[in-house]
């Protein structure tokens, strides 16, 4: 059993105000010369960049669908040697998991099994004593709810104290005794601006580090840090506790051997942004140099590359760039005819495209490696978590998934294609629903799914492999 000093930031629902609390958190903490670790739970992408943003390190995404529990302990331990305090930030509302009727996965199933203590973000605007309600419900659902403070968002100087009071009355009337540990006020500082995914990525905020830091100033002012501290101290990481034996696919993979390093391209810039810390500390370990480009910027790929990577992002905003940047366009052609070994993922599946249609109906050329157009649809497209597997009726044993294995990922786009691939099966983790997804051909591996690779070491050792090999390196 051991003491490593964590809080993890849950609210009833979705827009409660967590990201904005959290990193405003993570800043006044750092400013009292606190070293701070940040976690997501999720597969959420955004804000984990805020995070990165305030602390200048990356954030850890904390998923118990992609890891198994024993797993999540260990990442977890890995993550946040070395901190005086871990931040984690909530997803949706805290008990809210993978299905309509399951906790599984959530806020409240990553918190038990870290043994995180909860502070949870409560929007005030238009409510009173009713919030006394919300938070007892919450507190009560589950009997190691671990509800150990409260964070009251959008109220007014004049309103907290009073509002403080009758919480912390009206709960202790109920058998609780949580403290409200401070206030989030009504400031532009705390304002995060969205869209159709999500909230705007950091790089398209003007001033973002300005405004978090003033944030965390704030914060320190109406936020009584020495309780939250103490609160974050009642964090318990038991490795003992019985989180059961539950893996998650194939850990172990085969072995890989790499003479030289292996340079991956890997594609970086406001257009293509979207990663996983855990797949990239993956391909290091596995001997690769990642080496950043930009399609929006460059003229053509780095030189020498053995493999490339295209992950997720917003090409869609991006069409008139990307499109004008011909040399890019070429490079990445050529080097894929050539057989260069490629995963592509959502946006990076998108640029790939011979055409790519935005918003507003304009429609722009592209790499053309995928013959057809990819399109806005309105919607959230074939949305949330799912595992990936070759499809039985068919022998792919030459692709990056071999017959019988499942690599598991997750998918968020509102951008569809007319041609999303026919060489895998993503099955949703209830089993209920299904669709063919994925080009698989040859050396290229691209679809609109986000793949977690430890969720299949050997998927990503292959691909390793197939650099190696295709770069001379084996």
């Amino acid at each position: 059993m051991e003491k490593r000093r964590g809080i993890l930031l849950s609210a009833p629902a979705s827009g409660s105000g967590k990201t904005a609390a959290a990193c405003a958190l993570m800043a006044a903490l750092r400013d009292q010369g606190l070293e701070v670790r940040a976690c997501k739970c999720g597969p959420d992408y955004i804000d984990p960049m805020f995070h990165r943003e305030v602390l200048g390190i990356d954030s850890k995404n904390l998923d118990l669908f992609f890891s198994g529990k024993e797993e999540l302990i260990r990442e977890y331990e890995r993550h946040t040697e070395g901190a005086d305090i871990t931040v984690t930030e909530g997803v949706m509302g805290y008990y809210d998991g993978m299905t309509l009727d399951s906790e599984k996965a959530s806020s409240y199933d990553v918190a038990r099994t870290l043994g995180l203590p909860v502070l949870l973000v409560l929007p005030c605007r238009g409510a009173s004593l009713s919030l006394a309600a919300v938070v007892k419900g919450i507190a009560e659902f589950r009997e190691d709810s671990n509800v150990c403070g409260i964070l009251l968002n959008r109220v007014s100087d004049m309103l907290y104290p009073r509002l403080k009071k009758m919480l912390e009355e009206e709960l202790r009337k109920m058998g609780h005794d949580i403290p409200v540990a401070g206030y989030l006020p009504e400031d532009p500082c705390f304002r995060m601006e969205s869209r159709h995914l999500g909230l705007v990525t950091p790089q398209e905020m003007d001033g973002l580090k300005a405004r978090m830091q003033e944030a965390g100033n704030l914060l320190a002012r109406t936020v009584d840090l020495k309780l939250v501290k103490e609160i974050a101290g009642k964090a318990v990481l038991n490795s003992e506790s019985g989180a059961g034996s539950e893996k998650v696919g194939d850990q172990t993979g085969d072995h890989v051997s790499v003479r030289k390093k292996i340079r991956l391209g890997i594609a970086r810039d406001e257009a293509f942004c979207f990663y996983y810390k855990d797949n990239l500390n993956l391909l290091e370990d596995l001997g690769c140099n990642l080496v950043p480009f930009s399609p929006l910027r460059d003229s053509a790929l780095p030189e020498n590359l053995d493999g490339l990577i295209l992950g997720g992002g917003y090409p869609e905003l991006h069409g008139k760039e990307l499109a004008e940047n011909k040399g890019m366009l070429t490079s990445v052609r050529f080097a894929l005819e050539a057989g260069m070994p490629c995963l592509a993922e959502c946006g990076g599946f998108m640029y790939l495209h011979e055409e790519m249609e935005d918003r507003d109906g304009a429609v722009y050329s592209l790499v053309g490696r995928i013959h057809g157009r990819t399109y806005p649809t309105g919607k959230l497209v074939r949305f949330g978590y799912v595992q990936i597997r070759n499809r039985e009726e068919e022998d792919l044993s030459e692709g990056y998934l071999l017959p019988g294995e499942t690599v598991r990922g997750h998918e968020f786009h509102y951008w569809d294609s007319t041609d999303s691939g026919e060489d895998c099966v993503a099955v949703k983790p209830d089993g209920r629903r299904k669709w063919n997804c994925i080009h698989m051909e040859g050396n290229l591996f691209a679809g609109y799914p986000h793949l977690y690779l430890p969720s299949m070491r050997g998927f990503a050792e292959r691909f390793v492999r197939r650099c190696g090999i295709w770069g001379g390196k084996y």
